[in-house]
């Protein structure tokens, strides 16, 4: 039993040598490097911005005479035409002033038709004195005296029509703050907001208290916070759009209308130039709204387009390396026969993600993106010369025992 188990121990130190010295001598298996594909396609270089929607117009209808609110016939979110009355205030107090403005005015004129006929009688009098002066029959003195009373009675006469224009200026007033408590739309649009109920009073000795606000909904603008880092890149002109949190998958193109010379914060007079607050600038851009999908105050993720690319041969940027002298990249193609060989490429638009490649490579085309080629341990290989291993280095493939990335310049 024993000499056998010594026959059998030997037979697996043997195999299992056997196996060691089998396995050592097998060439290793390539490593295949990692690789990605010219393909067509666009590239866009952008600035991101975040922005908020507001309505194109947007105004706040106020009362300017004071009372109760007697009728409010628009209701949030209703559609108004200009001129359409919105609010009544109870007017008795208007009524009653453009009664006493028309009465104090019928005084005046009243006034001034007595005056008129004083003035006619004077006239008569001086009439009668100067024709009777020459004859001796009146004296001088009453020549002048009736001439002073048609003087004194025409002065009187116009101070009365100067009375009658302020009387009749207190009348329009009176009238004005009448019609003034029918409060109407200054334009079209849709009430978003409404201020006041019904039978509330309001004071407009010394504000103009809101009633309603009425904004235009068709059309909004949108206000994006371009930083100052970016604005020097952004022009009027430029392509943009954008997405709202509600449907993040719906873009809305617009173009760039204007950029604001300064930003909100100038208007803060407690902000200081020392602020470490970032600074951002207004771009404004008009959208068509005619669906009402868009609402004032919501946030806006803005694209802005500041150069684009269409249907063009992209490469991954990580796979360019490094910058040449001339402004070109060499890149490490994978060939038919699974080796590396260099390709001197230009570039164009390069929004630091996507590559546009001008020349160099076609579609399709597989560009090496690891840092390690494909190496071989078969026997020919492990005893190459410098040589040998020089040149497999250049070309990346198999043999090189190295890195795979681009060659220098």
């Amino acid at each position: 039993m024993r000499r056998w188990l010594k026959w059998i121990v030997l037979c697996l130190c043997v195999a299992a040598g056997g196996s060691a010295w089998w396995y050592s001598n097998q060439p290793a298996k390539a490593i295949a490097p990692t690789t990605t594909s010219v393909a067509r396609g666009s590239i866009e270089d952008t600035v991101l911005a975040s922005g908020t929607i507001e309505a194109s117009a947007l105004v706040s209808v106020g009362a300017q005479v004071s009372g109760t609110i007697k009728t409010l016939n628009g209701a949030l979110g209703d559609d108004v035409k200009a001129g359409d009355v919105i609010a009544v205030i109870d007017s008795l107090d208007q009524e009653n002033a453009v009664k006493k403005a028309a009465a104090a005015l019928a005084n005046v004129e009243a006034q001034r038709k007595q005056q008129q006929a004083t003035l006619d009688q004077a006239k008569v009098s001086l009439a009668r004195a100067q024709s009777l002066n020459p004859q001796k029959l009146v004296s001088d003195a009453d020549l002048q005296s009736a001439e002073l009373a048609v003087a004194t009675a025409e002065a009187q006469l116009e101070a009365l029509d100067a009375q009658i224009q302020t009387a009749q200026l207190s009348v329009d007033s009176a009238k004005l703050d009448l019609s003034r408590t029918q409060i109407t739309a200054p334009m079209d649009g849709t009430i978003v907001a409404v201020a006041v109920e019904v039978g509330q009073t309001v004071n407009a000795t010394n504000s103009t208290p809101t009633i309603v606000k009425i904004a235009n909904l068709d059309n909004m603008v949108v206000k994006a916070e371009i930083s100052e880092a970016d604005v020097p890149r952004v022009e009027p002109g430029q392509r943009v759009y954008f997405t709202i949190l509600g449907d993040p998958d719906t873009k809305i193109d617009a173009t760039l209308r204007d950029i604001e010379p300064a930003p909100d914060s100038i208007s803060d007079e407690s902000s200081s130039s020392a602020s470490s607050s970032a600074i951002y600038y207004n771009g404004l851009f008009d959208v068509p709204n005619p669906d009402h999908k868009l609402r004032i105050s919501m946030t806006a993720q803005v694209t802005i387009v500041l150069e684009e690319a269409r249907d063009v041969l992209t490469l991954p940027v990580a796979a360019l390396g490094p910058k040449g002298p001339d402004g070109g990249y060499m890149v490490m193609v994978l060939n038919a026969d699974g080796k590396t060989e260099p390709r001197r490429i230009k570039v164009g638009l390069n929004n630091k993600v996507t590559a546009e490649i001008k020349s160099g490579l076609s579609e399709g085309d597989k560009v090496v993106t690891s840092t390690r080629a494909a190496a071989t341990t078969s026997a020919a290989a492990t005893t190459t010369t410098t040589g040998t291993q020089s040149r497999g280095l250049l070309s990346g493939g198999p043999g090189g025992g190295g890195a795979g990335g681009p060659p220098p310049f």
